[in-house]
């Protein structure tokens, strides 16, 4: 038995009829007559030599097993032309296809992924790649070449190829577990520096040899804020955390903000980065004024 090769307007009128329930349905949608749709269905179930649906018995036409089973495959087909056709258009208009996005780790992830959430929905055509990096990483997926748009700190602004623009700032505050001989009053100017202090470490080298509100001589170096988190919580030292990461425990009772005579903690700006070579497109542009939006909300 030879099987044909069915055309893109029979495959959406299959999808048309079975997601209307009838042919009149699927004409309505389609802004077709009756008889047109009832020939596309006549010259599919031609060319794949099955029967789509049960018209016997029934004023209503009923999918057959064998049109349950090629529905599903009918839709990708149509969907994915759709998809196609989208892309198409926003490459006509600008938008970009694709985007990478570096996002620095002190970026509160709830702000992040609700910006990246209505991204997906207004721009659901271009392909997003994410990364999440600290300190000077954020900046060297963009000279690198490797990322078109970035959300990151202070520390790699006086890079002379980057552009930038303040999106924001989010509150780094000294904390400790509770257990910890820090969380005192009236601490001595000092006495921090005789304890361990947990630092984010740079994973690039462009910030290789800089340090950042680091007071003792005691330190771990961590490349992870989140283990950061975890060590902080077992009493293992004391660091800088981003206000929103601990906001949890500082109410539960699992983490405590210190009082330190140093004030180490920091208002932490944040800005949009690009490279000066590059112009920001459509997509990128949005996400800008997300992050903005969402650091404006006190989300951050």
């Amino acid at each position: 038995m030879k099987i044909g090769e069915p055309t893109l307007d029979q495959l959406r009128i299959f999808v048309a009829v079975a997601e209307y329930g009838s042919f009149g349905g699927a004409a309505r949608a389609m802004g077709r007559a009756v008889s047109a749709v009832s020939y596309g269905i006549a010259q599919l179930e031609a060319q794949l030599a099955v029967s789509l649906f049960d018209r016997e018995g029934s004023r209503r036409p009923v999918l057959t097993a064998a049109g349950e089973g090629l529905l599903a495959e009918a839709r990708g087909v149509a969907d994915g032309v759709d998809a196609l056709l989208a892309k198409a258009r926003s490459l006509h208009a600008g938008q970009e296809p694709a985007l990478t996005l570096v996002v620095d780790v002190m970026v509160p992830a709830e702000v992040t992924a609700r910006a990246l959430g209505k991204f997906r929905q207004i721009f659901p055509t271009c392909a997003l790649t994410l990364r999440i990096e600290g300190l000077g990483a954020v900046a060297a997926c963009l000279i690198e070449g490797g990322a078109n748009l970035a959300i990151g700190g202070p520390v790699i602004g006086d890079q002379p190829s980057l552009e930038r623009q303040a999106v924001g700032a989010i509150d780094l505050i000294p904390v400790a577990a509770p257990s910890h001989p820090l969380v005192q009053a009236g601490v001595a100017p000092g006495e921090s520096r005789r304890h361990l202090q947990l630092v984010l470490t740079d994973r690039s080298p462009l910030t290789e040899g800089r340090e950042f509100s680091v007071l003792s001589p005691l330190t771990w170096r961590l490349g992870d804020l989140g283990a950061k988190h975890s060590l902080l919580k077992e009493g293992l030292g004391w660091g800088n955390m981003p206000r929103a990461m601990v906001a949890g425990d500082l109410a539960a009772g699992t983490l405590v903000e210190l009082d330190l005579p140093e004030k180490p903690g920091a208002h932490y700006g944040l800005s949009a980065l690009w490279r000066r070579d590059t112009r920001l497109g459509p997509a990128a542009s949005w996400l800008v004024e997300a992050f903005r939006d969402g650091l404006a909300a006190g989300e951050g």
